[in-house]
């Protein structure tokens, strides 16, 4: 069972790394008059360093090696791209409504994944 310790400073990093992607994509397109699709892919791979370095080093405190951890970080990420476009892909509903529930499985699959594999210690 995950300390509320750590949970919370999971929330943390997931928040700040919206907070990047979002800011990054905003001040590129506000900036740098960058197009939007542009703007927020660069904003996501920002958020995804962010959201790797706050995970590794705050979150789960791991000492695996940034290739192994990298490299499982990555995976864990594209399955949660998936994760949320099948969810939105075959359950029927609003939209606003379906997207709630992918943001509420998508990070509850990544924090599973992430402590049990991309961030154990061995």
């Amino acid at each position: 069972m995950p300390s509320v310790e750590r949970l919370l400073r999971y929330g943390v990093s997931g928040a700040a790394s919206a907070v990047t992607h979002v800011g990054a994509g905003f001040l590129l397109v506000q900036g740098l008059g960058m197009r939007p699709v542009v703007a927020s892919s660069a904003g996501f791979v920002a958020s995804v360093l962010v959201s790797y370095g706050l995970q590794r080093a705050w979150v789960f405190r791991s000492p695996t090696g940034h290739l192994t951890a990298g490299g499982r970080f990555l995976a864990v990420t594209a399955v949660a791209f998936a994760l949320n476009a099948a969810i939105l892909g075959l359950v029927a509903g609003p939209y606003l409504i379906v997207q709630g529930i992918a943001l509420v499985a998508v990070p509850i699959v990544n924090y599973a994944l992430n402590s049990r594999w991309t961030f154990r210690v061995t």
